[in-house]
This record gives structure tokens, C-alpha cells and sequence, in this order.
């Protein structure tokens, strides 16, 4: 049986929760890398992460799966500011650190750049650090 890739996790905790998810409705899912990324996380970027496998003859089935579970997810959490829903996880480039530690890592020869994630809603535009609360009636 030959799988393929369908997501890929930095933590254990959101990887199982998926795998489960998929198991639930009959979709047969492993985990790839797992035990590496738990043990040694400085490798995660490494390896690619901790690799949701699913065998290639249900691949479109579970990315659908996953798609409408992230989806659904993304329309009950809404805009504090102006209440659209779905803020997006986008990469935070405007950080000092950020370019500090580009530079630093250039002149090292280390290239390893920490990465800052926030989320930001496409509507108004409003950045946030996380995700609200999802809405009570969702």
C-alpha cells in the first residue's frame, strides 16, 4: 500500500488530533516522523515535520475531509474588530527579530531563521497574536 502526504504538523498533539479525525470516518492515516519530531524538535524543519500518510487510493477523500474541518473551524472563529469570519494564519515579516536574526544567521552561516506566525483578517485587515474564541452558536 503506497501513502501519501496530506498534511504536515511542528507537535504531536494537533497530528493525533487529525489522524483520529480521519480514522473516524473509516479513513486508514499514520504518522511519519513522529517519534523523531518529539524527541529532537531542533530537527523538525529538518525532516518536514511530523507527515499525516494516507494511502493514495483515499488521498482526495481525506483532503476533502481535512479541507471542510479547517473550513469549518476558520467560519466559527470570527474578526474581534469587525466580525468577518475566518482571519487567516499568515508569516509575520515586520519583525525586528525577525530581520535581526536573518542577518545574524547570514553572517554565522547558520541560515536557521525563526519563523513568527500571527493571524490576520483579510476584511479589515486587523493582526492578532490568536485565534478569539470560537462563537458560542458555531
Amino acid at each position: 500500500m503506497n501513502f501519501k502526504p496530506l498534511r504536515s504538523y511542528d507537535t504531536y498533539i494537533p497530528a493525533h488530533l487529525s489522524m483520529q479525525q480521519l480514522e473516524a470516518e473509516g479513513i486508514h492515516a499514520v504518522l511519519q516522523d513522529e517519534y523523531t519530531v518529539t524527541i529532537d524538535p531542533i530537527l523538525t524543519n529538518a525532516v518536514g515535520g511530523i507527515k499525516l500518510m494516507v494511502p493514495e487510493l483515499q488521498w482526495e477523500r481525506a483532503e476533502a475531509l481535512m479541507q471542510e474541518i479547517e473550513d469549518s473551524y476558520r467560519k466559527s472563529v470570527s474578526c474581534p474588530r469587525c466580525g468577518a469570519a475566518g482571519p487567516e494564519r499568515v508569516v509575520d515579516t515586520g519583525k525586528g527579530l525577525n530581520w535581526f536574526s536573518s542577518l545574524m544567521s547570514w553572517f554565522m552561516a547558520s541560515y536557521a531563521v525563526p519563523v513568527a506566525y500571527k493571524y490576520r483578517c483579510f476584511q479589515c485587515g486587523h493582526e492578532m497574536e490568536q485565534l478569539p474564541d470560537p462563537s458560542p452558536e458555531a
